[in-house]
């Protein structure tokens, strides 16, 4: 590994979207499907819903903010 994906390899979390990329797809082994990419947009976009609260307290409410952002890019490039 060279370059940015040796950086991304060595975060702790996502520096910016391509790094979140690595994150999911390398570090994870998630595939980016289009159906896992709606539900994750359906969860974190519902501010209410369990599993959202649920990151929000984890990670805090401007990381579930980003996170919902990166998966509505991947979205769009889907």
């Amino acid at each position: 590994m060279t370059g940015d994906t040796q950086a991304y390899a060595d975060e702790l979390f996502p520096s910016d979207y391509a790094s979140w990329r690595y994150c999911i797809q390398v570090k994870c082994g998630l595939a980016l499907t289009p159906e896992y990419i709606q539900a994750r947009i359906a969860i974190l976009g519902d501010a209410q819903h369990e599993e959202s609260r649920r990151f929000a307290g984890l990670y805090g409410e401007p990381w579930r903010e980003r996170v919902l952002g990166w998966f509505q890019r991947a979205a769009a490039e889907a």
